[in-house]
């Protein structure tokens, strides 16, 4: 009866990383529709500050991309598409968590690779600190998920 309660647990927090990695990866596509979103209804009220710049130097970025090179936007369509394959690999821990821990642990050194790649590309792209630490929250919220998930299947294989 433990043991079922504990494979519910684990089952409902892979499913909930799954749908979590799909979001994060379909938010990929209509990125200038989001912009336009984010300009129109939060920035035309939110004053001067660092954050609102950076956010129309994006904005600006992109509009200017998309209007002169709409193919580039194919790159994030790509990303988006990795998100949710990357996704699917974690239906095989859900059907069967003890003999598919290795894509939890895949899954956790993953996202501890995002500090490095937000550090070290964040610096060359000139991405400001403060964004290069928002993406740093995914590795985070990502490895403390897969860590508890991990936990859990080390027990239920007890």
């Amino acid at each position: 009866m433990r043991n079922v309660k504990l494979l519910r647990q684990i089952k409902m927090l892979i499913l909930l990383f799954i749908i979590l990695l799909v979001l994060s990866g379909i938010t990929a596509f209509p990125i200038k529709w989001q912009l336009d979103l984010v300009r129109d209804y939060i920035f035309s009220f939110a004053e001067e500050n660092s954050i609102r710049q950076w956010f129309m130097k994006i904005y600006d970025g992109i509009t200017n991309t998309y209007e002169k090179y709409p193919f580039i936007a194919y790159g994030t369509d790509w990303l988006a598409f990795a998100h949710i394959v990357i996704a699917i690999a974690f239906i095989g821990p859900y059907r069967d968590p003890v003999k598919n821990i290795w894509v939890i642990q895949f899954g956790m050194i993953a996202s501890v690779m995002v500090f490095p790649l937000a550090f070290i590309a964040g610096n060359i792209r000139s991405i400001p600190f403060f964004w290069q630490l928002i993406d740093c929250s995914f590795g985070v919220f990502g490895f403390l998920l897969l860590y508890i998930i991990y936990r859990k299947i080390k027990k239920l294989e007890e």
